[in-house]
């Protein structure tokens, strides 16, 4: 199952796709938010979908789309996880997983505009595989980790590279920006994805391709990163983990290549659906 939101911004009701149609299903009640997913929520909305199949009403074309869940507990991000990603910012192959986190205010629609930052000259772009967690996951051992999936995202890990690698410390303070994680289009259920080590990803910037990946050249696994987040900090039902981009970001060209207002970002997943955002500038 596809889950979707959809609607004005901080308003936005529940759908499902079902067959590339999106359905409005908010008279199930409720958000796609941690009580739901800890509550056996994708069951229990199957269910109902079934129950009132060839009832659901079609939400109407054109209508946004949000982020397909509420705002998590927290958005963690694995750095560096493709070595082909590493070698083109001449980072060292990490020995272990590498984590920052994304602040949850960060989080948009997946054709919602991307706002470039006050001051900001580095914007950069970053499409990645996101998990989201289904139950309360803490010290879970890899052999378990599929069991508190509920499904996965698209995910646009936007930085600013100044803020992220120039201005002292953690990288955080360039990760997490407003509008620098648009997820989406919907969450797409375990159930679907015949293989998570086999998915490809792309980006384009202008209609130009610059990110062509696989989740099979990922250097920790999805299994691997649920099970090693769990070891520092407990993951909440609905929480995301973001597994890393491959090579191809504005950063690792030579002179590297940085998102500037009217620019348009495309991008996309097997199983995961695409996403698009015009870039503008920030309006004081």
């Amino acid at each position: 199952m596809k889950l979707i939101r959809f609607g004005a911004t901080g308003k936005e009701k529940i759908g499902v796709q079902i067959d590339g149609v999106n359905y409005d299903v908010s008279a199930f009640g409720g958000d796609y938010n941690e009580a739901f997913f800890a509550e056996d929520g994708v069951a229990r909305l199957t269910q109902f979908v079934e129950e009132n199949k060839g009832k659901l009403t079609e939400v109407p074309a054109g209508t946004r789309l949000g982020a397909p869940f509420a705002r998590p507990s927290k958005i963690v991000c694995i750095g560096l996880n493709y070595k082909d990603h590493a070698e083109e910012t001449g980072a060292a192959i990490p020995s272990e997983p590498i984590i920052f986190m994304k602040s949850t205010t960060s989080l948009v629609g997946p054709n919602d505009q991307i706002v470039i930052p006050r001051n900001s000259t580095k914007t950069d772009w970053e499409v990645e595989f996101g998990i989201v967690i289904g139950k309360k996951a803490s010290y879970v051992d890899e052999a378990e980790a599929l069991n508190y999936v509920a499904g996965y995202v698209l995910h646009n890990d936007v930085s600013e590279r100044a803020y992220q690698l120039e201005r002292g410390g953690t990288w955080d303070k360039g990760k997490g920006c407003d509008t620098f994680a648009p997820m989406g289009p919907y969450m797409t259920t375990v159930d679907e994805i015949p293989d998570i080590n086999n998915v490809r990803l792309w980006l384009k910037v202008n209609g130009k391709t610059y990110q062509d990946g696989n989740t099979a050249n990922l250097i920790f696994s999805v299994q691997h990163v649920v099970s090693y987040v769990s070891q520092f900090m407990t993951l909440l039902p609905g929480d995301v983990i973001s597994t890393g981009t491959p090579a191809g970001v504005g950063l690792g060209f030579n002179p590297p290549i940085y998102l500037k207002a009217g620019d348009v970002v495309e991008l996309g997943a097997d199983y995961l659906g695409e996403s698009r955002q015009e870039v503008v500038a920030y309006a004081n």
